[in-house]
Order: C-alpha cells, then structure tokens, then sequence
C-alpha cells in the first residue's frame, strides 16, 4: 500500500491564529481581533462599547449583542490575534522549516483586511498584497503548492459595523472585489484554492465564522445565503481568471454515531448530521437540498431565493472537496444516557470505545476512514484533509528539544486510516495538511498552551517567551513520513 504519486503532504495555519501583526502595513481590525483568550475554564469574549459609552464583552459562542454595539479593541483586554505566533515577521523562517520537511503543499489563508481594511474600499491596500508575495514567493522557491483559504474565520468588522457584516447582501460584492484583487495580484504563484473554512459552522454561531452578532436563525439563514453565493461568485471569478485554479470548499466535518441503536437516536444522528451535509450540497451540487428548505419552512424563515441567485450557485460549484475532521460524537435524545463531551464547533455524548485528548475531543482514527468513504460516496469529488491533529500540552526541555510522542500517534494512525480508505475502499484523496503544523493561537480556546504544531513557538500564554523556533520529535518523523510519500510511519 502507499500513497498516490503526487500526493499532497503539508500542513495548515491561519493568519488570524498565526501572523500577529494585527495593526501593521495599514491592517485593518478583523472579527478575530476583537475577540479576547480564553482556556479551557474561561470562555472567550467579543468586546464592543454602546452608544451610551459603555464597554461591554459577550461571548464568542452564542453572541447576541445589541443593535448599538460597535465591534473594536480596547485596553485592559488580552486578545491573542493582536501577536498570534508572529508570523507575519517570520515568514521565511517559517516557510523554510516547512521546507525542510518536504512540504508539497502549505494550507493558510490570506487575512481580508490586510488587503481591504474595513472590506469597503475601492483598490486594495498595496503593502498586505505585497506581503503574501513574499509569502508565495518563498514556497515557490522550495517547491510547495500553496493552497489558499480566502476566508478563514475573519470578517472586517468595518462591514459589522457599518450593516451586520453577511446578513447583508452589500458584503457579497466587497468579498467578490477581495477575491478578484487577489486572483489577479497571485494568478500563476497559486493554483489552490478554498472559499470558506469551515462555512457549516455559522450554524453553531455567527460570530466565528461570519462577523454575524447574533444567532438568531433567519438572520443566520440569510448570512449562509449570501456566503453560499459568494463562494460561488468566487469560483467563477477564479476560474474566469485562471482555467488552472482549482476551487475546493472546506467544511467542519464531525462523524456522529447513534448512542444507541433506538430508533430515536438514530432519527436525531441523521438530522445532526445535515449540519455537515448542507452547505457542501449546495456548494457541491449548486442548489438548495430539499430537506434544508422544508426545515426553513417549519421555521417560518423564506431565503427569497431568486432564479438569478439559484443560477449562481449552479454555476459555482467547487472543483474539489476539502473538510476538517478531529473527532467523532454519540448522539443520543436520552441526556441522563452518558456523559457529556464537546469537540470542534460541536457537543455530544462520550463513545465509551474512545479516548480523548487533554480538551476532551474523542480520538477516532476509523473515524476518519468512515468520513472520507461518506464524503466520496456522496459527492464523487476529489478530497482533501485540511486539518486534523491533536492539541496538547508540550514541554520544551533545556536542550530545546520537545519529545511529543502523543502527537506522532495520533497522526500515524489517522494517516493509516487514509491509506485504508484510498486503497481498499477507492477514495480518490488528493492531499493531507495537518492542523498548527507550527504552534499557533487555539482557535476554540484562544491559547498557546493547547499545541498541535511539529515546531514550538516559544510564546506562552502570560506574554512571555521571544517566539523562536524548535524542532519537536514529530518534526523528523513527519519528513519521514513525507520522503517516503507515506509507506514509513515508524
């Protein structure tokens, strides 16, 4: 067994949780940048002040802040974005250490406002353009394919203040002008590329994943309808400006079990699981499914979808499927049948046949296989994992050294899992970037402590450490891994 000639090993960031620099080269604030740290006791705010002055912070997950509120920063809180992992001014650095794996492909994603800074401007801010220049540049110099998210839970909060950010159809046309800026300024230095990361997750919230204050279901139906139309509009701007782009989309992809073999859990398994299925329907499929439509109808909620909306997104569909996968739940309509447990952008109950990370996410390596055989039964796409990993508590010794045999597990066994679903079930799988490939902020918990990554970022969460650099132990397994295009694992 081995892996397809070409394969795509890599790994993956996010400018928001990894480039700092919140405020330099003519940045604007985005919705990461006004949220504040966290841990796994402390939950993390969005802070905003009201007309009559006042400061106010309301949480991240379940936002619902008043129609005065405007989004911004302010002294005396701790927002983790603002430096992040610094790569911004490691960029170099960092890209060669990837290099120095084997990296085929570098998943991360272009922070909005750097190039637009309040989402509304005309022309593009040069010096953030530049920046990911140099960025591409750098890959291209080592051979690695970037694959691009073009928006990855960053929204300017100049749109949010100005008319609630997606819930208003003006922000389809500032995200298509984003897309063609770019398209154009990188056309022959990227060639992947992803609409939205994690899109699905607007149903757990508005905030994270659209700069939506609110969760209120028809203003969050109305946020889906219009990133669902732009992800379309930005397929078409893509492949206008380059036939070679190829345009995936990225959802958070969670496999959940039935607790039980009741016909009521099994009932409720199907219904949770559509929160995965429907946006990629309709990015994969270019149309609404039924069963999303009569659940808005039960709902009172009408998406006024019109013929010349529906023909958009029929004519956007993506080129390949790219999603997250963590960890598996157990769905049960019993709440005293087992214990609780919470995940990526997900709650559940605990599978007795699993163990869990520090965090409590579920380690389900069959999982992965199981998610991978779903999605290519049901879309017959070519896929990619965009994110996978472990998030735990590293030590730093002495001698620089970071022994982090818990991360070389997980990984080798999810990666056993893929070689099973491409080999024995006939999965068509064209990449694999594992999460925080060099620590970075946690996205859930907004900390450093919590580390995925193959390299150590010397930040810590009190605002100590200089952020230099070392090589874990999984560092030298994962360029093993990569020369021998997967066959060694040991």
């Amino acid at each position: 067994m081995s892996f397809p000639k070409g394969f795509l090993w890599g790994g993956a960031t996010a400018a928001n949780q990894f480039e700092g620099a919140w405020n330099e080269d003519g940045k604007g604030i985005s919705s990461a940048d006004v949220v504040t740290r966290g841990s796994r006791e402390v939950l993390r705010y969005v802070t905003y002040k009201t007309s009559d002055g006042q400061i106010h912070k309301g949480p991240v997950f379940g936002l619902e802040a008043p129609e005065d509120a405007v989004f911004g920063c302010f002294e005396g809180y701790d927002y983790p974005s603002h430096q992040a992992c610094d790569g911004y001014h490691h960029v170099e650095e960092d890209i060669a250490l990837f290099a120095e794996m084997g990296f085929k492909t570098y998943r991360m994603s272009i922070n909005w406002t750097r190039i637009f800074p309040t989402g509304m401007e005309e022309e593009p801010n040069e010096a953030g353009l530049a920046f990911y220049d140099r960025l591409f540049d750098a890959c291209n110099q080592y051979g690695i394919k970037p694959l691009v998210t073009i928006s990855h839970y960053e929204t300017p909060v100049g749109l949010t203040n100005a008319w609630g950010s997606w819930v208003d159809e003006r922000t389809i046309p500032c995200f298509e002008r984003y897309v063609t800026a770019i398209g154009n300024r990188y056309k022959g230095k990227v060639e992947y590329w992803l609409t939205f990361n994690e899109i699905n997750c607007l149903e757990f919230g508005g905030w994270t994943a659209a700069g939506v204050p609110t969760c209120d279901p028809y203003k969050i139906a109305m946020a889906a309808k219009h990133q669902l139309l732009a992800s379309a509009k930005a397929v078409q701007i893509l492949h206008e400006i380059d036939p070679n782009n190829k345009v995936g989309n990225m959802i958070g992809y969670i496999v959940v079990y039935p607790l039980t073999p009741n016909p009521e859990d099994v009932l409720q398994t199907w219904k949770d699981f559509n929160k995965c299925y429907f946006f990629c329907d309709v990015q994969a499929r270019g149309y609404y499914p039924r069963y999303k439509l009569q659940e808005y109808k039960n709902k009172g909620i009408d998406i006024q979808l019109t013929d010349e909306q529906k023909a958009t997104l029929k004519n956007g569909t993506v080129d390949f499927i790219s999603f997250s996968y963590y960890m598996t739940n157990c769905i049960t309509v019993d709440p005293n049948a087992a214990e609780s447990t919470i995940g990526n952008i997900s709650m559940g109950f605990k599978n007795p046949y699993l163990k869990a990370s520090d965090w409590g996410w579920q380690i389900d390596p069959t999982g992965l296989r199981i998610a991978l055989n779903y999605m290519y039964d049901r879309y017959q796409l070519p896929l990619m994992i965009v994110e996978n990993g472990l998030g735990a508590i590293d030590e730093l010794n002495d001698d620089k050294s970071c022994h982090d045999p818990y991360h070389i597990d997980y990984l080798r066994d999810h990666i056993k899992a893929m070689d099973a679903a491409i080999n024995e079930d006939g999965v068509e799988l064209w990449g694999y970037t594992p999460w925080g490939c060099i620590d970075l902020v946690s996205a859930s918990t907004g900390e450093m402590y919590k580390r995925y990554g193959f390299i150590y970022v010397d930040y810590q969460d009190d605002g100590t450490g200089e952020g230099a650099r070392y090589k874990k132990d999984s560092f030298y397994w994962y360029k093993k891994v990569i020369a021998s295009n997967g066959e060694d694992l040991d």
